[in-house]
């Protein structure tokens, strides 16, 4: 197993991409910590996982309020005593032309997706430094690197992601820390299911390998940035995109 008795801290791991990535650690041998603003659906995927063998616990935690995500890390080192992996899944979209976009709908993307990977960064540093051990792996977007029309709260917090990566990777490489990000395109949620025929086809004009991802295609990169198979790689951003996006 390549997580054999880590603890690994997901959030917004109760569904979609996060659920996958909270299965497939835990087949691999992790506790899981499944953090989630839906408690409800958080504590039905840790049910899951403690059906496979492995422990876990369900926290409600809003990751835009760093007193909350402070407390929900404290109550993993009461319960675990350490923090191995953090994934930093939690995000939302609120799409609209820049030119009608709210102040609201900005604040709200920025805050969920780039401030709630800032909170729970800072908030798992310390014990990892302590440990002298840890790794961060950060959902960002292909968006982030390409734009996107109508999206451009959502490509900047994702594009922000992508640079907070390097920079955390830079300031804790000295402590055995790795960070990386992960920049998904097109996959197969809840959200791509009730698209038009229409627009999935145009979709899959712009993929080189004409099919959307999966979940489990993000879960599987980030097992390996979770992994001892990657202690040589830190402050990098890998594209799960079907070939959209070749730099």
């Amino acid at each position: 197993m390549k997580l054999r008795d880590k603890v690994a801290l997901i959030t917004g791991g109760a569904r979609g991409i996060g659920q996958a990535i909270a299965m497939t650690f835990a087949k691999e041998g992790a506790d899981i910590v499944v953090a989630d603003v839906n408690l409800e659906i958080a504590q039905k995927t840790a049910q899951d996982i403690e059906v496979l063998g492995r422990k876990a616990l369900a926290l409600e935690m809003d990751v835009t309020d760093y007193v909350k995500v402070e407390d929900g890390v404290n109550k993993i080192l009461d319960k675990f005593g350490k923090v191995d992996i953090l994934v930093n899944n939690a995000g939302i979209t609120k799409d609209n032309l820049i030119i009608r976009m709210s102040q609201a709908e900005w604040d709200a993307v920025i805050n969920v997706n780039l401030k709630g990977t800032f909170n729970c960064i800072k908030a798992v540093s310390r014990p990892m430094v302590k440990q002298r051990s840890g790794k961060i792996i950060s959902i960002a977007s292909i968006i982030g690197l390409m734009g996107n029309f109508g999206q451009a709260n959502y490509a900047a917090s994702k594009a922000g992601i992508i640079a907070l990566t390097k920079t955390v990777a830079k300031e804790l490489a000295s402590r055995n820390i790795n960070a990386n990000a992960v920049a998904p395109g097109f996959i197969q949620t809840e959200m791509t299911a009730k698209l038009s025929e229409d627009v999935k086809k145009k979709m899959l004009e712009a993929i080189p390998l004409s099919k959307l991802g999966t979940p489990g295609d993000v879960a599987n990169v980030c097992l390996f940035l979770a992994s001892e198979e990657s202690s040589y790689i830190t402050g990098q951003t890998i594209t799960v995109d079907g070939g959209m996006v070749m730099a």
